[in-house]
């Protein structure tokens, strides 16, 4: 995920390399566009003719479903679900089992990843916390916008706030949210041992900062 690389061939690499960890003949990975619908982006496994042609309707199949719900749907039998929608340029009616998560950021999935194997089988909790932990890192990049528009709706959602009034009436102008803003310039550590020592340390002071209060 920390490679220079544009976003398709970086989706491209990201979707082969869980497919192997976990051990599934297809890991794929969709996104919210700003109409509601989820967009196939990038697969392993899957028909590649599929990537941007294959868009679900909100809550629309199993991918919907996960997406609706935010939480992740293990299954042995993906067909059997009363959700599963097919769609024939994917060329997934030969796979069976599914573990979809979704990719969530302030309580919203802007996506949901998958793995599907043929074989009938259920997902260990270790594999599902795998995915999940997989999907919160997706969920960093997709909102820092390093994995291209595709799945930018979420930007563009509307917000209700209520304020103080002064006086009586109506108005029309900007709202402005004053909330000290942190930039993440790097998501992805290069140097993950020097990451770790710094977390090490901080901690360490925390815990006396604790200690003397």
């Amino acid at each position: 995920m920390a490679l220079s690389e544009r976003d398709e061939a970086k989706l491209a690499r990201i979707v082969v390399d869980i497919a192997g960890i976990m051990v599934a003949e297809v890991c794929s990975i969709y996104l919210r566009r700003s109409d509601e619908s989820m967009e196939l982006i990038a697969t392993e496994g899957l028909n590649l003719e599929a990537v941007h042609k294959t868009h679900l309707a909100r809550g629309e199949g199993l991918v919907g479903l996960v997406a609706e719900r935010a939480e992740a749907i293990n299954l042995p039998e993906a067909q059997d679900h009363p959700s599963f929608a097919f769609r024939p340029e994917t060329g997934e009616e030969i796979y069976h089992s599914f573990l979809g998560v979704p990719i969530l950021r302030d309580g919203r999935a802007s996506g949901v990843l998958t793995v599907q194997n043929r074989t009938q089988r259920s997902y260990t909790e270790e594999e599902v916390e795998a995915l999940q932990i997989t999907a919160m890192v997706l969920a960093e990049l997709v909102a820092s916008g390093e994995l291209g528009s595709s799945g930018s709706g979420q930007r563009n959602r509307s917000h209700r706030m209520t304020g103080v009034a002064l006086s009586e009436g109506i108005a029309l102008g900007q709202v402005v949210l004053h909330v000290p803003r942190v930039e993440v310039g790097t998501l992805i550590a290069e140097d993950s041992d020097h990451e770790a020592h710094r977390l090490a340390g901080a901690i360490g002071h925390l815990r006396e900062t604790i200690d003397e209060m």
